[in-house]
């Protein structure tokens, strides 16, 4: 059946699942939270430090078939969920699901445990590299399922997800388990994407390489959630959480769609005194902060608060006064970690608090602003960030579709054309937002808002912002580069993208191998 963006979903995966039905669909609705297994620990006990990996492995009684899962706050500087895989390969064990926050070219290594069996399932916000590659071409032996930030909360805490057990990468951690982001020598700010892990896994591990004194306080993971400690050589390079797209862009054309999405900005009814703001890390969004600041000072504004993945540009105007506070679920360079020391106004907050949809009150939902990046939008506004024009896994919906919609108004940034690929076109590959989130689109070529959304168009109109049709952008991209071969698939599907309520989205179909 088609689910209410037109997408069809095979009735096969309707068994236990619903169709997506629209973003608020399911407001209101009701569920109990299931708990983990605890057991319990009245003895006193010095220290919860294992002797290694393999040992904190053998004693949590991992098995075949399990759950194990793992944070991304490293990124691509991540060693943990490569060291964990090879000792669990070494065991012998086999067939288990990996529940990640999201996952990497960092990880590479695990897309052949993915073929030889180790690993067969996949449960994720991102996947990228040789992993996506892997389930692209039919690789996984069950059907991924990829979910954005707050989707993966949700499913964890209303029982869709069962964690075995959490392995917990932390920069520092004392011996009975309290772990924080800060500090050590793999510092990477805040543990927001492992708290639902560490309260509702089985077992807890952290795996640290920076040893502290009791009490590590105050921490993101406490010690009464945790199993056992593994002090290793490293965890991870922190030079590596930065990637080429979280840097400033200082192309003319990215400044250029900077520019004109504060003008969109400026010219709704939310750019006041007090407003709330998210912006990604690609180069476009980024390079927002370099008009937001100036334009603030003349109009006498300020932030009251930002969110998202925190950047260099977002601390900066923090340090000048003109954010109040920042509230943080991930950290993108080395200048927000070290933020998150230094300022008193820059507070850790879990992914729950960030973007759940199904908890009582999520930031999302108070963001007047957000400016996103796009690997596609169609004419219906929905956007791709995960399939790449090849149609293979290689982007992460992250908190897209969270902040997407939950805020007042939706800002798309993205070039026209990429290469010889039109970014906006008749049909997304993959839907990973759906088109009822997007209120503006800002290209190279011109502005489009979703008709949906009148006032926007009313608002833009007066300021004297001129005003295209996304059919229009989408006919001048194919005009540029023609219209692209639709990509060929075999009929198995290799992942599902799920909507943030848990409803079904998306599909992703096994790639047929271009032929020459």
């Amino acid at each position: 059946m088609k689910n209410a963006i037109g997408r069809e979903i095979p009735d096969e995966l309707l068994v236990n699942a619903e169709p997506y039905k629209g973003n608020y669909a399911l407001d209101g609705v009701e569920y109990t939270k299931p708990g983990p297994t605890v057991r319990a620990s009245i003895k006193p006990q010095e220290s919860k430090i294992a002797g290694s990996l393999r040992d904190a492995i053998v004693q949590c009684g991992l098995k075949d078939g399990m759950t194990v899962s793992f944070h991304h706050h490293l990124r691509d500087g991540d060693y943990v969920i490569n060291l964990v895989m090879k000792e669990i390969e070494a065991l012998g064990i086999r067939d288990l699901t990996i529940a990640a926050s999201s996952v990497g070219t960092a990880h590479d290594p695990v897309a052949k445990m993915i073929e030889d069996g180790v690993v067969t399932g996949l449960q994720t916000s991102g996947i990228r590299g040789r992993m996506g590659e892997a389930v692209s071409n039919g690789k996984l032996r069950t059907t991924a399922i990829l979910r954005s930030h707050g989707g993966r909360v949700r499913a964890i805490e209303q029982g869709e997800v069962h964690i075995d057990i959490a392995f917990i990468g932390a920069p520092t951690s004392d011996e009975y388990g309290n772990a924080r982001g800060t500090g050590g020598k793999s510092d990477c700010g805040v543990l927001s994407y492992a708290m639902v892990d560490a309260k509702y896994a089985d077992k807890v591990v952290i795996v640290t390489d920076t040893l502290m004194d009791f009490p590590n306080f105050p921490p993101s993971i406490e010690a009464v959630d945790v199993d056992y400690v593994v002090v290793v050589d490293s965890i991870g390079e922190p030079k590596k959480i930065a990637s080429q797209a979280a840097r400033m862009s200082q192309d003319p054309r990215d400044l250029m769609m900077a520019e004109n999405c504060v003008r969109v900005m400026a010219a709704t009814p939310y750019f006041k005194d007090g407003y709330s703001f998210q912006a990604g890390a690609g180069g476009p969004s980024l390079a927002v902060y370099r008009f937001l600041e100036p334009l603030m000072i003349e109009r006498k504004i300020k932030m009251r608060w930002a969110i998202g993945g925190i950047t260099q540009p977002t601390v900066d105007l923090l340090n000048k006064g003109l954010i109040q506070c920042v509230v943080d679920a991930q950290d993108f360079d080395i200048g927000a970690v070290r933020s998150v020391h230094e300022n008193p106004n820059h507070y850790e907050i879990s992914t729950s608090q960030y973007a759940n949809p199904m908890n009582k009150g999520a930031f999302v939902n108070k963001l007047d602003f957000v400016i996103l990046a796009a690997l596609e939008i169609d004419t219906d506004f929905n956007v791709n960030v995960v399939t790449g024009s090849d149609g293979i896994l290689r982007g992460a919906p992250g908190g897209h579709p969270d902040a997407s919609a939950g805020a007042k108004c939706t800002i798309i940034v993205t070039p026209l054309v990429r290469g010889r690929i039109p970014t906006v076109c008749e049909r997304v590959v993959t839907v990973t937002t759906p088109g009822d989130s997007v209120d503006v689109l800002v290209t190279d070529y011109g502005i489009a808002v979703n008709p949906a959304r009148q006032d926007l168009i009313e608002a833009l109109s007066a300021h004297k912002i001129p005003l295209s049709t996304i059919d229009a952008l989408k006919d001048k991209a194919y005009s540029m580069v023609g219209r692209p071969d639709d990509l060929e698939f075999f009929d198995r599907i290799v992942a599902i993208v799920e909507a943030r309520d848990g409803t079904i989205l998306d599909i992703v179909r096994q790639i047929k191998p271009y032929e020459l």
